[in-house]
């Protein structure tokens, strides 16, 4: 899964460089394969994967919660802060006409990490996984404590099922435009602060009503305010529970359904693209192809992988796996650098290109090495030392996998 996660990020990054350093070859891309959503769908696969067995492994929504805030605010704060440095200088705006909303609904937003699902524009454009990310958090954390974590094939199934019926008939953003932008923001957050504060309790009541709401608020969002089209919103959790279910499979804590499922929702998010977009029909067929490749064949990258999970990777596929937070959050950083201060023209430059992956692994590295690092450590200190972890379900099973969840 370390290897899986350095290739889908390096992918990633890759895929927005075309734009600078390669624009022939991504202009060929954008007709034909949409590289950067493979690689997001592929991270979206191994964190349904290893991030319930995290939790579960952990045994206390508490030290789950605590263990998710050290492994990935410390870095995205950085990136977040070297994103409007420019804007607070007075030298650039900020993308996407984020200078144009409240202050203090943009941090909200952002420190929510659900600014994409509560219609506020990404301060970093990679940021919208994280969005997604963090409503998987929260509905695992609902299922979690209400004992119902292993049924991850059915909500899969559920997701997937209402991406195809009903994800053409909700419109986007359909919450901030009702309430507007500002009091839904506010009302998230508060909600946000009261679920995650209950699911942390030691009281068993408390824990349950915590989860559940965070996995209502978390829902809803993805349901009735994605940014993109509501089918397209709803087929990322259904990746992710696919994820899980490969690992209740392997697991055998469920039946031989992980593989039927898995089809299933390749299946059902290839017609949901086709069939569901809104538009004409030429970009409803666009939109089908750049959807069926990247989808199959995250697919078909997970299960491989998968397949290979026994076997040994090469050193550097480990480290880079390791350090592919870092390479996630700092490759659009260093490309508004070379674009905005250093002057990369968007002309064929294969050198240029890669100069900009050697420093970017360069630099991940370090980060990933003094800042995520140390945090993580931090994290589990304070888990040991200053707090009590809840009691588990009855039904949770033992797991032996790996106790690092996966972010991009």
């Amino acid at each position: 899964m370390d290897a899986l996660r350095g290739w889908a990020a390096l992918t990633v990054a890759l895929h927005h460089a075309s734009y600078v350093y390669v624009p022939d070859v991504q202009k060929w891309m954008a007709e034909h394969f949409d590289p950067g959503r493979y690689g997001v769908l592929v991270f979206f696969l191994v964190s349904g994967y290893i991030v319930p067995a995290s939790l579960e492994r952990r045994g206390s929504v508490r030290g789950f919660w605590i263990g998710r805030f050290f492994r990935i605010y410390p870095m995205l704060a950085l990136c977040c802060l070297a994103a409007v440095l420019p804007f607070l200088f007075g030298v650039l705006g900020l993308r996407a006409g984020l200078e144009r909303y409240d202050p203090v609904t943009a941090v909200l937003a952002h420190l929510t990490m659900l600014q994409d699902l509560l219609a506020v524009p990404n301060a970093i454009n990679v940021l919208w996984t994280l969005t997604y990310e963090m409503a998987f958090y929260l509905l695992i954390v609902a299922l979690f404590v209400v004992g119902g974590h292993r049924r991850s094939a059915p909500v899969a199934s559920g997701f997937a099922l209402a991406a195809l019926l009903v994800g053409g008939l909700i419109p986007s953003t359909l919450l901030s435009r009702t309430a507007g932008v500002g009091p839904l923001v506010i009302a998230i957050t508060l909600g946000l602060v009261i679920a995650i504060s209950a699911a942390v309790s030691d009281r068993p009541g408390l824990r349950v009503f915590g989860g559940v709401l965070g996995g209502l608020l978390a829902l809803a969002l993805v349901a009735a305010n994605s940014r993109v089209y509501a089918w397209e919103g709803l087929t990322y959790p259904a990746i992710m529970f696919t994820g899980t279910a490969f690992y209740r499979a392997e697991h055998r804590q469920i039946g031989r359904r992980a593989a039927a499922l898995a089809i299933a929702v390749v299946l059902t998010g290839v017609i949901a693209a086709g069939t569901v977009h809104a538009g004409t029909a030429a970009q409803a067929r666009q939109n089908q192809l750049t959807w069926t490749l990247p989808i199959v064949l995250a697919f078909v990258t997970f299960f491989g992988a998968w397949l290979l999970r026994r076997r040994g990777f090469p050193r550097w596929a480990l480290t880079l796996g390791a350090a592919s937070y870092s390479v996630y959050l700092l490759h659009p950083i260093l490309l508004m650098v070379d674009t905005q201060f250093i002057g990369a023209t968007g002309h064929q430059n294969e050198l240029g290109l890669a100069a900009f992956v050697a420093v970017l692994v360069t630099a991940s590295w370090a980060c990933h090495r003094w800042i995520e690092l140390p945090a993580q450590r931090l994290g589990r200190h304070l888990t040991r030392r200053l707090l009590r972890p809840a009691a588990p379900p009855p039904t949770t099973p033992p797991t032996d996998s790996a106790s690092h969840a996966l972010t991009p």
